[in-house]
């Protein structure tokens, strides 16, 4: 018969207490994700609230191709625009103060030709692609077969955990 493995440094001893040990971590691991997570509420206002905050400098490439779209010049445009984003950063950063680059570039004669549209090109679903409808795919294709197969085991009471 072969034996691959006996009497190598792949069968040693380290090896048999190793991988146990690691399953061990990974349910540690694992439980304090659950005591962590459990209860956790998300605030869809807070939420918004802090995309929003950061949503115009996230916005300002879009704002930049309207303006070269409409004929203005791509790199007198990338300027006017960073230093706008600076100089708003600062006064978020620095003073505390609300995000006032569209309000910057709203004044800006340079970006005259989005003036009338900023609202629109800073609305947060033209930053999210596809990830809406990769969750819900994902959730319908992988998670919701899961969860209807091992139906029985949610809602069972964890013994067995780590608080902190």
């Amino acid at each position: 018969a072969n034996q691959w493995f006996e009497r190598t440094l792949d069968d040693s001893a380290i090896r048999r207490i190793i991988l146990p040990e690691g399953f061990l971590a990974v349910d540690v691991v694992l439980n304090l994700l659950m005591n962590i997570a459990d209860g956790m509420v998300v605030w869809p206002k807070v939420v918004e609230k802090h995309v929003m905050e950061e949503l115009p400098f996230m916005a300002t490439e879009v704002i930049l191709m309207e303006c070269v779209k409409a004929g203005g010049d791509r790199q007198e445009l990338h300027e006017a625009i960073r230093l706008h984003s600076m100089d708003a950063g600062a006064v978020v950063k620095g003073e505390g103060k609300p995000n006032d680059l569209l309000e910057r570039i709203a004044k800006d004669p340079l970006f005259k030709a989005v003036h009338d549209k900023l609202d629109t090109l800073v609305d947060p679903k033209m930053f999210t692609g596809r990830a809406k409808e990769q969750v819900e795919e994902f959730l319908e294709e992988e998670i919701k077969p899961v969860l209807e197969k091992e139906k029985g085991l949610l809602g069972k009471e964890v013994v067995d955990g780590v608080n902190v």
